[in-house]
């Protein structure tokens, strides 16, 4: 059956049909056109960078940050397994290789404790992993110690904050995704943020096929079609004037979810460390692995959409290793995300509350009873 409540539907209004409209009669429909240096110098500035270079997606952002700070073959990046593979998948296309660490048991980001360097290790990506940001500092005091470039990835956590200062103002470069489920979007897009001028130009080359800004058609090295199109951005404008609005109605969600399943047995609800800001990407839960996926097909005969936390890079084929990284195995066998769109009604969430606890209640039951 279709799903009635979807874990995530964009909350588009009549400012970005306005702002739209005006790009598609304007005729500036592809990568020209004012709204988008008007999206990355709104957005550049919400963050608090000074430099704004929008690109295609956010897979394309990162591997843009990774080819701008010359990341290459023979070298390693430390990435987090628990993630969406395209972390891991932006290394090998330059050639690197991606070293996987595990998670922290309390925040689900990277582990710093479980971080190994040796001479090959260039960079780490810093994946703020369903809006939780990473523990900055100690990251920050590895790379120092050791003069790695840091990249955030903050695809997932559009606004949160770590002691009070925005995801996205640590790294050297972070990059940001707004597919059609993330907090604000414009529908397909990404963009990387720096306060290096000098990175930022060259991230502004490479994604318009290297060509020379100065001379029309001339290339003086290999780029790529990353570039955002006006469309985009006009939506992306739009979108951006709500984003405090958008990520405070996640937290509502999240909280009135927290309030009614913090006392239900067999679950764990997610994390918020008193140095973050969670703006709740997705509302994501734990419960016992052995049950997970049943509670997953169960609330969708129901007609509550809900999905599984990601794979571990690290076990699937493309990147298969022999690393031993349990708390990523464990946290990605035991976890589900919740129906958490901006749009969410309280009703809605009781609904999808009631029909998590009868499920759980039967599923335990049904182990009891040694029927599965």
């Amino acid at each position: 059956m279709k799903c009635k409540i979807p874990v995530a539907q964009p909350e588009i209004g009549d400012e970005e049909l306005e702002n739209v409209t005006a790009a598609v009669k304007s005729g500036w429909v592809s990568s020209k056109g004012p709204f988008i240096e008007e999206f990355e110098k709104n957005f550049a500035n919400y963050i608090g960078t000074k430099y704004g270079v929008s690109a295609s997606s956010g897979t394309t952002a990162l591997h843009l940050a990774l080819v701008a700070l010359g990341i290459g073959k023979g070298d390693k990046v430390l990435v987090p397994s628990l993630d969406f593979i395209s972390v891991a998948n932006v290394v090998t296309y330059v050639g690197a290789e991606p070293v996987f660490v595990d998670s922290h048991p309390d925040y689900w980001c990277m582990d710093p404790s479980k971080i190994s360097i040796d001479t090959q290790t260039k960079a780490i990506i810093a994946v703020h992993l369903y809006g939780h940001p990473c523990d900055m500092d100690k990251i920050m005091a590895i790379a120092k110690d050791h003069k790695l470039h840091v990249i955030e990835d903050c695809a997932e956590a559009h606004g949160a904050e770590y002691r009070g200062r925005k995801t996205g103002t640590f790294g050297i470069i972070s990059c940001f995704s707004f597919y059609g489920n993330k907090i604000i979007t414009t529908g397909e897009g990404g963009m990387c943020l720096t306060n290096n001028a000098e990175l930022a130009q060259k991230m502004m080359i490479l994604r318009d096929h290297g060509m020379n800004p100065q001379k029309r058609y001339w290339h003086d090295v290999i780029g790529f079609n990353y570039r955002m199109t006006n469309l985009q951005a006009a939506l992306g404008v739009a979108q951006l004037k709500k984003i405090d609005i958008l990520i405070n109605k996640k937290r509502r969600i999240a909280f009135e979810y927290n309030s009614l399943l913090k006392d239900l047995p067999g679950i764990t609800i997610p994390p918020e460390m008193s140095w973050a800001k969670n703006v709740y990407w997705l509302y994501s839960i734990l419960v016992n692995a052995s049950i997970r996926n049943k509670v997953i097909e169960q609330l969708e005969k129901q007609g509550i959409e809900s999905r599984p936390f990601f794979y571990p890079s690290h076990i699937m084929p493309p990147h298969k290793d022999n690393s031993s990284l349990p708390v990523a195995e464990e946290l990605s066998a035991r976890g589900i995300n919740l129906p958490s769109g901006p749009a969410l009604s309280e009703n809605e969430i009781e609904i999808v509350v009631k029909s998590l606890r009868d499920v759980l209640q039967c599923s335990i039951k049904s182990a009891g009873n040694g029927l599965m």
